[in-house]
């Protein structure tokens, strides 16, 4: 073990992670990157298949994101959002407002999609407190969605390994069926189903609607419940009923925003859709600096907006919000967005990597294949018939995630979910050996 690694286990505590673990398999030190490679001190390369934790864009140090935080580093690096302001945020906002769907007029700047997400969270209770609704004070989400690890997001999300152990210190939310379709806990098909999941929304509104404020969903993709992608439809429904029975529409496209499923934002696969809240992170900066932010209406800003001593002044803020470095970097990320008409590239090599994709199903524990835009899916089993999952204990992912080290690749399984979500820069040849190199490591893992 290298000195850097034990240094680094005598210090540091990574996220998502038994610590103990390292002690078999140590991180990875990482000594330099370039467009979708990692490399190590050994000068190992690693394909980035997950973007880094589905942040990266257009790949690691690009030279127009580096070449705009430079220039701004030059004019200053920070100073506070309040009382002051700086063209960089002003840009950006305008820029995120012109791209975004619906009537959305107003931007707050904070660090990371939690955070983003219990902006959004906060601005629509207190929108009702203005307007004297404190009644309506609950959050609806996906009993298999994931919003995030601060105590109010918590209470959004479904997946029990990340949040079992804090129940007890946070509020929950009502709950509502996940659209799984492979899984559907219906023994329902699409469309034939006629979207029975939505059902429970909508009895939920008929008897509770008058204490809820909002419903707070991912648009096609829920990324840490598997990378489950479920119909458009779905989300259509489940934006009317949450306009029809007066709960805001809070759409957190944190994971799946900026090009990542064919589209600037997957709630656009809704034609005309009228979000309340857009929450934004991730790849806003593509990955270079920390920096998120919520969109909402103008109607919400304006039950802000009063006299001092009416009380309504939304107290919430965070040190970096709009930080100028961040903003840059976000800015120069949508330049290269139009230069190298990324989202054209996405669209047209996505059908190909979907064929590819398929081609997996024929393996005998691929259970389900899916996909959308650059974001692909393998649902392995331990049983194909009774789509029976590996036992926990068997740790499939955790090996999928050794061997594909051996064969150049960062494969971070969700337990039996194999997935890429691939920078939207990387090229049909580097596709093709990524698939070619996972099909190998599916082989050996699962002795197939």
């Amino acid at each position: 073990m290298n000195s850097w690694i034990k240094r680094d286990l005598k210090v540091n505590w990574h996220p998502y992670t038994q610590m103990k673990d390292l002690e078999t398999d140590p991180p990875i030190v990482i000594d330099r990157t370039r467009g979708i490679k990692l490399y190590d001190e050994n000068n190992n390369y690693y394909y980035d298949t997950i973007s880094s934790w589905w942040c990266n864009i257009h790949g690691h140090n690009h030279p127009a994101l580096k070449k705009a935080m430079k220039k701004q580093l030059d004019r200053f690096e920070h100073v506070m959002f309040a009382g002051f302001t700086h063209s960089p945020a002003i840009e950006l906002s305008e820029k995120l407002l012109a791209l975004a769907p619906g009537k959305l007029s107003r931007v707050f700047y904070s660090d990371n999609g939690s955070t983003a997400v219990e902006t959004a969270m906060k601005m629509s209770y207190q929108f009702r407190c203005n307007l004297g609704q404190s009644g309506k004070k609950y959050f609806v989400s996906l009993d298999q969605g994931y919003h995030g690890d601060t105590l109010g997001t918590m209470g959004l999300s479904g997946v029990d390994q990340f949040h079992d152990v804090f129940t007890p210190i946070v509020k929950p939310s009502f709950k509502i069926p996940t659209p799984y379709c492979y899984r559907c806990p219906y023994k329902k098909t699409y469309p034939t189903c006629k979207l029975s999941c939505a059902d429970a929304f909508e009895q939920l509104l008929e008897k509770k609607s008058e204490s809820i404020t909002a419903v707070v969903i991912e648009p096609l993709i829920l990324g840490a419940a598997g990378m489950i992608i479920y119909p458009p439809a779905y989300l259509k429904r489940i934006a009317d009923l949450a306009h029809r029975y007066d709960v805001h529409l809070i759409i957190d496209e944190v994971a799946t925003g900026f090009g990542r499923t064919g589209k600037m934002f997957s709630c656009e696969y809704i034609k005309n859709i009228k979000p309340d809240f857009i929450c934004l992170s991730k790849g806003i900066t593509s990955g270079y600096l920390p920096l998120a932010a919520t969109l909402t209406t103008e109607k919400i800003y304006r039950t802000f907006y009063a006299d001092f001593d009416k009380n309504k002044t939304l107290y919430h803020g965070h040190t970096y919000t709009a930080n100028p470095l961040g903003c840059a970097a976000a800015l120069a990320s949508l330049e290269v967005f139009e230069k190298e008409q990324t989202l054209a590239h996405v669209n047209e090599l996505a059908p190909w990597f979907h064929a590819e994709l398929d081609q997996f199903r024929d393996l005998p524990h691929v259970g389900d294949v899916r996909h959308l835009g650059f974001v692909g899916v393998l649902e392995l089993v331990a049983d194909k018939q009774t789509k029976a999952p590996f036992p926990t204990a068997k740790r499939v992912g955790k090996e999928i995630y050794r061997r594909g080290l051996e064969y150049h690749l960062l494969l971070r399984p969700l337990g039996d979910i194999l997935y890429f979500y691939l920078p939207l820069c990387t090229s049909r040849k580097e596709l093709q050996t990524i698939l070619n190199s996972t099909y190998k490591v599916l082989r050996c893992t699962l002795n197939e």
